[in-house]
């Protein structure tokens, strides 16, 4: 791994900030947590009231106007399996891409598809907005999932591992090992392996085992030598060692053996004095939904680690199996795992491609994306490089509208709180924390100004799915230190990304305030897109203020100047300015909306871009993900354009642009369009005043959706066109290395 050097905060003697850009394992794998947020609250998307259940409206809209939310995920996935398959996308990236995608579907599983299976065994689902039978969807969703999972497989096989090899990188099988190496590879399974493996027989005395989700397991059948009966066991492939192990190299080349590979060849060690008869690698994916009923709860934390403990034991809902196992085996791990046919996944090749994120972390620069540096924020450059940045006296200045991750976390976002912690002219520091890194600095940010004296508030939102446990962990260390911290608002999850700092200034207080569209996490800023706001306007800071208040206490908001509020105010906003620009057309004049968001599924949103549409209202949407809007119907559509990028970076961050008679009202944050970010989270919008952030941001977005740049282009029927070249043959643009290049070239204040 290589680290690259991004401009310091000018201190003089300083060494310059230095921040790896080469992503770590670690990194390759939270680069799908953005993703994970699409599997939240199962219950309540599927929880819409009757007028929002599909069916034809008052003033026409069709009843099939939308587009079903999980088979659009699944599209959305399958955008991520085509860069997997894209010659032009480096090797190792390819191999992350595969690693994503195979991460993706578990959680999709684990939530998505698990949520709505229970609620047909109970009897609770209800046909789809689109009108779909719960049974009818489900068997649409596994069809689709089915073919997915075996393309996935098939290209991880058959075509990216003979390039793997031909550079130089092999995932090799036991048999093309020579003989002195399988010996040697005998002695390192003995030393280092065998000590850790935990076989576990069946038999009347041994119970079936329980099968822990996602663990990759070997179902192994024995024989006593001269007895006719076959004896099961199951051998777990230990998650603590890494899943492929690498050999001496031979020149350059690097030779990797799967670890399940190098523990079935060695099964005799395991079971000594046994006829090893057959052995098969499987997996299991359970139900890991996560349920708080916070209304009747006293002890959220409590109450939420019980349920924690519990998700290892959901019921099993997909069965991976190697598609050469023996019907003997196979036909016991159904009845055992009482699966049923449509949950069973027969896969060429390796199971658990998400191991692959370890190949994706070589040290291989040719294989990778050309190494971009984030830079400093041109605002937070000082006008001399001998000179300390003061970053309330940047902000002081004008407000600074940071992207990342082209522009550093951690010379922006980060460096502003560690000289907050340090100041004493700082007061208090309020902070949300919805993801946030394993060795969080900006935790370790409001620890050190907790011990320095000053106010500390966090609110630290510990149902965040699949981070709750290391949430809870922040929360009590927060707390050990001095830190405030709460939960927010009982039934509703806090994603809003704020941060505020109250400093004492010429005998009056000022408040610098950052809002932004990603989490505080230094890992994943280096990955996902977002944009982030600095300011010390007054009137967000008010506004600021009052929302901390309301999340830490007992006050209500009516109102706020600045800022949008989700649940009480950014719906109703939202389609005020959508119901403003469907007016302005009616009445001949220009009318524009464009939004950026990672998915779009709210109907009543929907419906009103719609009726936006009808009116002559020009839609621009961006999605990354999940869309269940129909593009280019005519009557219906036939002005609403959607474009999707996937690539060197994930797009996170939410952007609202409204015409408004050539006063662009444009808004960034944390709200994505769907039924729980509207109704049943704490979500911030904030507006932009300055025309050189809208302009910025705004040229960006067209940038997005020219047809000059590399992107998808939806269809009126679910579908995605991919459009990578022209008709010459040539690459289209590469957003993300434009935008870099672009961020690149930006001059230091004064200059």
């Amino acid at each position: 791994m290589t680290d690259g050097i991004v401009a310091g905060t000018g201190h003089p003697g300083e060494e310059l900030r230095v921040e790896r850009t080469t992503r770590t394992l670690e990194e390759e794998q939270s680069f799908h947590d953005a993703n994970a947020a699409d599997f939240d609250d199962y219950d309540a998307e599927l929880d819409w009231s009757a007028e929002l259940q599909g069916g034809e409206t008052d003033d026409g809209l069709p009843a099939d106007r939308f587009l079903d939310r999980e088979l659009s995920w699944l599209a959305f996935n399958e955008r991520v399996l085509e860069m997997a398959e894209d010659p032009l996308t480096p090797l190792l990236e390819r191999a992350n891409f595969l690693a994503i995608f195979a991460s993706n579907l578990d959680e999709f599983f684990m939530v998505r598809v698990a949520g709505l299976k229970r609620r047909i065994a109970t009897g609770l689902a209800v046909p789809t907005n689109v009108g779909i039978a719960p049974a009818a969807l489900l068997a649409q969703i596994v069809q689709r999932a089915h073919d997915l999972q075996l393309r996935h497989a098939r290209i991880a096989r058959d075509s990216f591992q003979p390039e793997l090899e031909a550079a130089g990188i092999s995932a090799v099988t036991w048999h093309e090992l020579t003989h002195a190496e399988q010996e040697a590879m005998s002695a390192r399974f003995e030393a280092e392996i065998f000590p850790v493996l935990m076989p576990l027989a069946v038999d009347p005395a041994h119970p079936f085992p329980y099968i822990s989700g996602l663990s990759l397991n070997l179902a192994v059948r024995v024989r006593v030598p001269g007895e006719p009966e076959d004896q099961f066991a199951r051998l777990k492939v230990p998650a603590v060692l890494p899943r492929f192990v690498e050999l001496p190299r031979v020149g350059h080349s690097q030779r990797f053996l799967p670890l399940e590979e190098l523990i079935a060849n060695n099964l005799d060690e395991v079971f000594s004095g046994m006829e090893i008869v057959e052995h098969h690698a499987f997996r299991v994916t359970r139900n890991e939904d996560v349920t708080i009923d916070e209304d009747e709860t006293e002890n959220l934390i409590q109450a939420l680690e019980h349920e924690l403990s519990r998700r290892k034991f959901g019921p099993p809902i997909r069965l991976e199996v190697s598609e050469d196992i023996d019907d003997d085996t196979f036909e016991l791990l159904v009845d055992e795992l009482g699966i049923t046919d449509l949950e069973v996944y027969k896969l060429p090749g390796l199971l658990d491609l998400s191991g692959l994120f370890q190949l994706a972390g070589l040290d291989r620069p040719d294989l990778r994306y050309t190494k971009r540096v984030p830079v400093t924020a041109a605002a937070f450059l000082p006008t001399d490089q001998d000179e300390r940045t003061d970053f309330f006296q940047s902000i002081t200045r004008k407000d600074v509208l940071v992207h990342h991750p082209y522009e550093s976390f951690a010379t922006s976002v980060q460096a502003l709180l560690e000289q907050a912690a340090d100041d004493p002219d700082v007061l208090a520091i309020k902070q949300t924390l919805y993801r946030t890194s394993g060795d969080s600095p900006v935790v370790a940010a409001l620890i050190r100004a907790a011990a320095a004296g000053k106010q500390v508030l966090a609110l630290v939102e510990v149902k965040a799915r699949f981070d709750e446990q290391a949430n809870i962990r922040w929360a009590r260390q927060l707390e050990r230190a001095g830190v405030h911290v709460v939960y927010g608002i009982v039934g509703l999850k806090t994603h809003c990304k704020l941060m505020m700092i109250v400093r004492r200034e010429s005998g009056r207080l000022r408040s610098y305030c950052h809002i932004g569209t990603g989490n505080y996490n230094p890992k994943t800023s280096r990955i996902y897109e977002d944009f982030g706001l600095f300011t010390d306007n007054d009137q967000v800071g008010r506004d600021i203020t009052r929302l901390f208040n309301e999340l830490s206490g007992y006050a209500r908001e009516k109102s706020y100047q600045r800022l949008l509020v989700a649940p009480r105010h950014l719906r109703k906003g939202l389609l005020q300015r959508i119901e403003r620009e469907t007016a302005a057309a009616l009445d001949g004049r220009t009318a524009r909306i464009r939004i950026k968001v990672n998915s779009i599924v709210d109907e009543q949103i929907i419906d009103a871009l719609y009726r936006a549409n009808r009116a002559g209202v020009d839609v621009d949407i961006w999605v990354r993900g999940i869309c269940s809007i129909k593009p280019g119907v005519p009557g219906l559509s036939e002005r609403i354009t959607i474009r999707s990028i996937v690539g060197r970076y994930l797009e996170h961050s939410r952007v609202f642009a409204f015409w408004n008679d050539g006063d662009e009202e444009v808004f960034i944050g944390s709200a994505d369009m769907m039924h729980r970010n509207l109704d049943r989270r704490v979500e911030v919008l904030i507006q932009l005043t300055s025309s050189e952030h809208k302009r910025d941001i705004l040229q960006h977005f067209d940038k997005a959706m020219s047809p000059q740049t590399a992107s998808w282009w939806a269809e009126s029927d679910g579908t995605w066109t991919r459009r990578f070249y022209a008709e010459d043959g040539t690459p289209l643009d590469d957003l993300h290395r434009d935008r870099m290049l672009q961020i690149q070239r930006r001059k230091r204040p004064g200059r």
